[in-house]
């Protein structure tokens, strides 16, 4: 008794100081401030929350040096059509990515419910996601922009379901394009490296996607987004008001073995690119570039793009082909520099052919053949050379190991060819020298 007459004093003496400290307290003290933020925060371990990731990091050689070629040109590195963490020249140790992936999806019942999704990468990848054309070294070689501690938010939306039909499904932020058969997630592609396609479409978008399934065998999206690899609005000067239209149309075979997916997007101005303005396009199109005067925003883009993949059940999962193609417009209202290609239209195109072979459960090989080409040399950024469009081949063999649970290891060579793929010693501004590169890759998934 005497125990519980003690504690009740005790804790009546505690209140009361309380009460008195609050009253000779401001309103939000920093210990105020700091049990907030210790009070809110997510449980990962929360029903229907996860949190994902992988960190990805290697060796990579690129035998082809590059040299200095044309200081006022704003090109990447001597080995064109490459991705950026791909090119840096010679020996380079690469922290490709750290991704954490934090979602909650909305489960398969058609009700009205809603989810969400946040990726996030940090290092080499994360920065040229970010900075598609960044700058190179003194001598033309993109080794100074090999950053391993940028942060790059790759996707941010809130996911919605209307219970309307089979259920009609919207994702409202920022999200990964609908373009193209590889991803920006480098290890959920067959090969290491970035192909040649996928550096030449968009990115990631910032709008409204919806996307519809009709039944088990067709599927479709359409949306409305500021415009490619662009936090902005579509246009060139930055002051207009322009956006992006998406639309795709996926069907899938009896059997779940194949499917094909046609995806198209039209931009009512031309795509700049945020971080450098109105003279560079996300796509990589120079048709913005136009010396310095301010475009009029009266271009556009029209991108379409088809890829689709087989596994033949005679192979018991174990085979897999793939293709992929482009087909892209893109037009100024600027009658200026009409000899390098500025001011009229660009047209570029390609096409590549992927397969893979599962030969045990531990190893596997797979491999890529890409050409992408172009109608003049607006293409993929001003490399300082005015001798036509691009074309371009590359032909990719990668050898993985999965060796335990959740780690992948991955060795790769690579041979790109090709005008506009390096500078021919002798010969500057000609880029035709074949270029080769080799790598190695380990990969922990979570």
């Amino acid at each position: 008794m005497n125990k519980q007459i003690i504690a009740f004093l005790s804790a009546t003496l505690m209140a009361f100081i309380a009460t008195l400290m609050a009253d000779n307290s401001p309103e939000a003290s920093a210990q105020d401030t700091k049990k907030m933020v210790q009070n809110n925060f997510v449980e990962t371990a929360q029903k229907g929350i996860k949190l994902s990731g992988y960190v990805d990091a290697g060796y990579s050689y690129n035998f082809n040096c590059g040299s200095k070629i044309d200081p006022y040109s704003a090109g990447k590195s001597g080995v064109t059509g490459r991705f950026g963490s791909d090119e840096a020249s010679r020996g380079d140790f690469n922290l490709y990515a750290v991704k954490l992936a934090l979602e909650k999806a909305m489960n398969a019942e058609n009700k009205a419910q809603a989810g969400f999704r946040t990726d996030v990468m940090i290092g080499e990848d994360a920065y040229f996601l970010a900075n598609r054309y960044a700058a190179r070294d003194a001598n033309w070689r993109n080794n100074i922009s090999q950053n391993s501690n940028y942060l790059f938010l790759e996707q941010a939306y809130v996911s919605i379901r209307a219970p309307v039909g089979n259920g009609w499904d919207f994702k409202v932020g920022k999200f990964a394009s609908i373009l193209g058969y590889e991803v920006m997630e480098r290890p959920a592609n067959m090969n290491t490296t970035y192909g040649l396609l996928f550096d030449a479409m968009p990115l990631y978008y910032t709008g409204v996607l919806s996307s519809y399934k009709f039944d088990d065998y067709i599927d479709a999206k359409l949306g409305v987004v500021n415009g490619s690899n662009s936090d902005n609005n579509t246009t060139t000067s930055g002051s207009g008001d322009g956006c992006a239209v998406l639309a795709a149309l996926n069907v899938t075979a009896p059997g779940g073995n194949a499917n094909w997916s046609n995806n198209f997007q039209y931009s009512s101005n031309e795509d700049n690119n945020t971080n450098y303005g109105y003279q560079y396009s996300t796509t990589g199109v120079s048709v913005q570039n136009t010396g310095g005067l301010q475009a009029s925003g009266s271009g556009h883009a029209l991108i379409y793009n088809s890829w689709g993949n087989w596994a033949p059940k005679f192979a018991d999962d174990k085979l897999l082909f793939a293709f992929n193609a482009l087909l892209a417009t893109a037009t100024t209202g600027v009658n200026a520099y009409q000899s390098g290609g500025y001011g009229s239209t660009t047209t570029w195109y390609g096409a590549g052919a992927y397969a893979k072979y599962q030969i045990n459960d531990w190893f596997s090989l797979a491999s890529r053949g890409e050409y992408l080409g172009s109608s003049n040399s607006g293409t993929f950024d001003n490399q300082g050379n005015y001798q036509g469009g691009a074309s371009r081949w590359e032909y990719t063999l990668t050898s993985a190991f999965n060796v335990i649970d959740n780690l992948l290891i991955r060795a790769e060579y690579r041979l790109d060819w090709g005008n506009k793929t390096t500078e021919t010693s002798g010969q500057p501004n000609v880029y035709s020298a074949p270029a080769h590169y080799a790598n190695a890759e380990v990969v922990y998934s979570f």
